[in-house]
């Protein structure tokens, strides 16, 4: 994961660290007293401190009532909480299937009305046919050792698109040029798939572009990302799912999507380039 990616969670993280710190110092207690009142390392307390190794809800209850800011507890549980949320191992995620994992995140999809969505490597998922889905999700599960439950996740996936055609809510899509051409399943799915694009395009709440290969950058190819009104970033990695929140790096997201939208082509160059897609597929 890229530091620009994990940049949140960390500084969630180090600041739940220091906020500890500062409780010890407070209290007047050494790294090792505060260790021996716990029923830890003194090492333990060290790395909690520099933010090397997250404390956990019972870390952080321990650690207050060693202090005596008992009443810091709630608060500060919360807020690890919430950075814990920010950065999500795919396997964790995954590991009773994908199915759930495309549930989850229905909620946050019905609430939000301006959806901006880059892709540099797969179909958005919002966008993705059943076949399209399920055989990427059981190339995924095969890659992370997770259960196979393709087939459900992707009708689950599907169902979750809904939101294409119903309610209040806005889209722009960018994709890359290779996402059109890479082999992701087979080619009757990839050309299905193709053909869909070609059908979202013309909806009315939906702006669909194209970065071509031949496009002169003005900003290099990035990670999955997408932008759910002005409030949050998911940027997808080989490892996590990562949830930004905070305004100034949703503001970064939103700058870089507004750059890629201007190398993107649109309306007949872009079905010209599906189209294209579609052909190579013989």
């Amino acid at each position: 994961m890229s530091p620009s990616s994990s940049s949140s969670a960390q500084e969630a993280r180090e600041i739940i660290a220091a906020r500890l710190a500062e409780l010890r110092r407070e209290a007047e207690l050494t790294g090792h007293e505060l260790a021996l009142r716990c029923g830890w390392s003194p090492a333990k307390s060290s790395r909690i401190e520099r933010a090397k190794t997250p404390p956990s809800a019972s870390d952080i209850r321990a650690w207050c009532r060693a202090t005596g800011f008992e009443e810091q507890t709630e608060d500060l549980v919360a807020a690890n909480r919430q950075a814990d949320q920010m950065y999500v191992h795919w396997k964790k995620l995954h590991r009773h299937g994908m199915r759930r994992a495309q549930e989850e995140v229905v909620p946050l999809y019905q609430k939000t009305r301006r959806f901006r969505i880059y892709c540099s490597n797969v179909m958005p998922g919002i966008l993705q046919t059943e076949p399209y889905a399920a055989g990427l999700l059981s190339a995924i599960a095969t890659f992370q050792g997770t259960p196979d439950d393709s087939a459900n996740a992707a009708a689950s996936r599907r169902a979750r698109s809904r939101v294409l055609h119903e309610g209040d809510h806005r889209f722009a899509f960018l994709l890359e040029e290779t996402v059109l051409r890479y082999r992701i399943a087979d080619d009757e799915a990839l050309a299905g798939q193709l053909g869909y694009l070609l059908t979202v395009i013309s909806l009315p709440n939906v702006s669909l572009g194209v970065i071509p290969f031949t496009a002169p950058r003005r900003v290099w190819p990035l990670e999955a990302f997408y932008l759910f009104d002005a409030r949050q970033v998911s940027v997808e990695t080989l490892t996590a799912a990562v949830n930004v929140t905070a305004p100034s790096e949703v503001a970064t997201y939103a700058k870089a999507f507004s750059e890629l939208s201007h190398i993107a082509v649109y309306g007949t160059a872009a079905r010209t380039l599906i189209s294209e897609a579609i052909n190579s597929l013989g």
